[in-house]
């Protein structure tokens, strides 16, 4: 498994977790924001739970309030790289 978390795997995590279908490339795009495609702080609280329980670890506090999927997978990888180098 990737010890990154990219646009493609948190499209599918926001599908299975927060119930909200998004392309990748739309996630992707510079100024897009979690709001615009509805999904919100709970949605996010899902998916974090779900990689907390995939990874063994405490994703970085404040990824369920990331406004943007760009911030989002900053704080998440941020996590991972660290529990990778521990």
């Amino acid at each position: 498994m990737n010890s990154t978390l990219n646009y493609p795997e948190l499209a599918t995590l926001l599908q299975v977790r927060a119930g909200v279908a998004v392309d990748p490339g739309d996630l992707a795009r510079p100024g897009a924001e979690f709001e615009a495609f509805g999904i919100d702080s709970l949605g996010l609280l899902g998916v974090v739970g779900e990689l907390e329980n995939r990874h063994g670890l405490k994703v970085t506090s404040g990824a369920e309030s990331a406004k943007t999927p760009a911030e989002f997978l900053q704080l998440v990888n941020s996590s991972l790289t660290a529990k990778a180098g521990a």
